[in-house]
């Protein structure tokens, strides 16, 4: 390859610095290097990067559009060799992490903040699964962490899991819909008659799940958590969501409460990692998780 990265160090410190002498200067080299390297870069592409017309030497369009697609190059080197050795010590090229729906994204953030400043060069990346999903994300690769899984894990290992917490849930519909009406706890007949809103499973690989759903019942599936608490705003149908969730709707009148004669139990939730990973980053997810559990659940 006729370009270097070493010639478009030098024109890109030749254009900052503003003179062959001065880049020379910066790169701690004599000025006839320069003067060579910028030479011998003409004269491998075959075009003029400066104009030496006038008493000082101007880059010309193309040296212009080199320079600047050059520093591009530049900077993705230099984020390569920080990556590089990121890894070398240690911390992964990128810790991927799935969240469950159940859970809101915002008391993870203090966390993706604190690990920034710890561990610059680690990229996240952060998704949301729902119910078989966060184990389907773990299990295929997907996901280093699973933050959130429920119900049981799948067969055939390849991970490690323990107690996060549990999650408790409400029965809710909207102020206008039917079972609002309702001055006692609702059975199985009644909630059967009505529509359930209900989150999508988003497991590729493993089987689907749901929760909560009696058999027989509507259903309108929607794709995330707050599609279906909009669901429910709306009176569309009727469901469990996780209390958390809706705290500030049941306060301000925007969703209703109902009784029922077999509420869902508070579930528990479980931080699990693929067990073949054992980069520093996601140990240290791990650690934060253990200390500080309330921040997420």
């Amino acid at each position: 390859m006729r370009l270097t990265l070493d010639a478009l160090a030098v024109l890109d410190a030749i254009a900052r610095r503003g003179s062959f002498a001065a880049a020379a200067d910066e790169l701690h080299r004599v000025p006839s290097a320069i003067t060579y390297t910028v030479h011998k870069l003409e004269q491998d592409l075959d075009v003029q990067v400066f104009d030496r017309s006038g008493h000082r030497a101007r880059l010309t369009p193309v040296g212009e559009t080199l320079l600047a697609e050059g520093r591009h190059l530049l900077r993705a080197a230099g984020e390569l060799e920080c990556l590089v050795r990121r890894v070398a010590t240690g911390w992964e090229a990128e810790l991927s992490i799935a969240l469950s729906a159940l859970l809101p994204l915002t008391p993870l953030l203090p966390l993706v903040e604190a690990f920034d400043r710890e561990t610059p060069g680690t990229r996240l990346r952060l998704g949301t699964e729902v119910l078989g999903g966060v184990w389907d994300a773990l299990v295929t690769g997907r996901a280093d962490l699973a933050i959130g899984a429920s119900g049981d894990g799948p067969v055939g290992g390849g991970y490690a899991s323990r107690a996060l917490g549990t999650i408790g849930f409400v029965f809710v519909c909207a102020p206008q819909h039917p079972l609002a009406r309702s001055e006692v706890p609702l059975g199985e007949e009644t909630i059967l008659a009505s529509r359930a809103i209900a989150v999508a499973d988003s497991s590729r690989v493993l089987a689907p799940r749901t929760a909560a759903l009696l058999s027989g019942q509507p259903v309108l599936t929607v794709p995330s958590m707050e599609a279906k608490i909009d669901a429910h705003r709306a009176g569309l149908g009727v469901g469990y969501v996780p209390r958390a969730w809706v705290r500030e709707d049941l306060a301000a009148g925007r969703l209703c409460e109902c009784a029922v004669e077999h509420p869902l139990p508070p579930a528990p939730l479980y931080l699990a990692w693929r067990t073949g990973n054992g980069g520093r980053g996601l140990k240290w997810f791990l650690r934060a998780l253990e200390e500080d559990r309330k921040s997420v659940v």
